[in-house]
């Protein structure tokens, strides 16, 4: 073995987060103490998503063990999958090693907590392997404390990160140069067509641009656009529409700043089909998704029906045995749209609906349900509201869009620093994983909302406390 080998000791909670953390670990070692067995078998029950996480571990596991035949497990099973193609030389796979003997209760931290227990197993098996480095990877902070405390190297899992820091989430929103119309001048073409304006120049790939990404140029010559098209080294450039004048609202209410107007743009486009929306408390993210779903469900009737969901803080979890329908018993979670609709019913336009635009007509157009019993369900022509999104897996996230059907526009939105998913991060977010794998594609747009458009008291309060 050399020594740039390792063996990596997966925590239960690891394995229950990504059931696939097993085959992450390429030429190293993976490691699974029997307390981690152990628990996986007590979490095996229920519908929630970690339950079924540990369910399919355990199917897993049971692949590698029957793949191996009735060959000693002590000198450890080679982590490929049977059902995988031989794509990797067998010498570059690591091993799957399991505790096989109990640990020496007299090291010093007892039998009774199971994190003691799999830190037993940890220096017991840095003792049978003295010349290999021995790393436990646990989501449990405190695990990764004790581990610290008493030597063993210890690191979170981050094979689930969309990206490596948080601040390099593509933002939808790109400030341009000064000289930017210079630097272009020469080998600008532009044109109208139904009544919008484009502009065709030449990209260079340091630009960095995806499609329907939103460019800006402040000051004096103050321009808005959207990248319409990206085809090889030339980009196709639209002005986007205005909708801070008070002629041009959408049901009754007009953008307040340049992300709003931006969101306000990706919403009401047709050709887009997901759209997220990242912002603080107050950004109105609720509000325009609302406002441009009763826009195109009411008037001009793109869309059967808006239909709103959101990530509980149980998320996955029954929604209660009480009497009451699956909408009645999601109400208490949907203040935020019972909010929104109250600013939208008392707007002093409604379009061609005008004030008799209940809320008993709206509440017939617009339905609540629960993520508990989204699979397996197809939505056809419908406006989807996704809110809290924050805190979903990626898993979960996935489970949500593949639920479109022919018609349908997913807007997806939450607060990535409101995140009440136990071991979810900025980072490891369903929403960051959304927004960084969506980036690139041509029926897509993301917009991250900076200004509270609340009150100054709280604009004030979100500065000072």
């Amino acid at each position: 073995m050399t020594q740039s080998k390792r063996i990596y000791v997966l925590d239960t909670n690891v394995l229950m987060h990504d059931p696939t953390a097993l085959f992450k670990f390429e030429e190293h070692d993976v490691f699974l103490p029997m307390m981690v067995l152990e628990e996986l078998d007590n979490n095996k029950k229920g519908q929630t998503e970690s339950a079924r996480n540990a369910r399919q571990v355990s199917r897993f596991l049971n692949e590698l063990v029957v793949a191996h035949g009735n060959r000693s497990i002590e000198g450890g099973i080679r982590l490929q999958r049977p059902s995988e193609l031989q794509l990797r030389a067998s010498d570059s796979l690591g091993r799957l090693l399991f505790q096989t003997r109990p640990s020496d209760p007299g090291k010093g931290f007892g039998t009774v907590l199971p994190d003691n227990q799999i830190l037993g197993s940890i220096l017991q098996l840095r003792i049978e392997n003295p010349s290999t480095p021995v790393v436990l990877v646990s989501k449990d902070i405190n695990l990764r404390i004790k581990a610290s405390i008493v030597g063993v190297q210890a690191e979170d899992y981050e094979n689930d990160r969309a990206l490596d820091d948080f601040n390099l989430l593509y933002t939808g929103a790109t400030q341009l140069p000064e000289d930017f119309w210079k630097r272009h001048g020469d080998n600008l073409r532009s044109w109208t067509e139904r009544g919008r304006t484009f502009y065709e120049i030449k990209a260079v790939p340091e630009d960095g641009w995806y499609a329907n990404q939103f460019l800006y140029l402040p000051g004096e010559e103050d321009v808005e656009l959207k990248v319409a098209k990206l085809d090889g080294e030339r980009a196709v450039l639209q002005i986007v529409e205005d909708f801070r004048s008070p002629n041009h609202q959408v049901w009754g209410i007009n953008a307040r700043n340049r992300e709003q107007n931006f969101a306000l743009n990706a919403l009401m486009d047709p050709e887009i089909d997901f759209v997220t929306l990242l912002g603080t408390a107050g950004t109105g993210k609720t509000l325009l998704a609302l406002a441009a779903g009763l826009a195109q469900t009411m008037d001009v009737q793109r869309y059967r029906e808006i239909i709103m969901t959101r990530a509980t803080v149980s998320v996955g979890e029954d929604i209660g045995f009480l009497p009451g329908t699956e909408e009645e018993k999601m109400t208490p979670w949907m203040g935020a749209l019972t909010d929104n609709l109250e600013v939208l019913t008392h707007a002093e336009d409604h379009g061609s609906w005008g004030r008799g635009a209940t809320n008993d007509l709206l509440a017939s157009r617009i339905k609540i349900r629960s993520m508990n019993f989204m699979r397996g369900r197809t939505f056809l022509n419908r406006w989807v509201i996704v809110d809290e999104a924050q805190n979903l897996t990626p898993k979960q996230i996935k489970t949500l869009i593949t639920r479109a059907g022919p018609g349908t526009k997913i807007i997806c939105m939450g607060n990535v620093e409101q995140i009440d998913t136990p071991y979810l991060t900025e980072t490891t977010s369903g929403l960051t994983y959304a927004v960084d794998r969506f980036k690139s594609w041509a029926h897509s747009a993301h917009v991250t909302l900076r200004r509270g458009e609340r009150s100054r008291l709280a604009d004030f309060a979100s500065e000072v406390l």
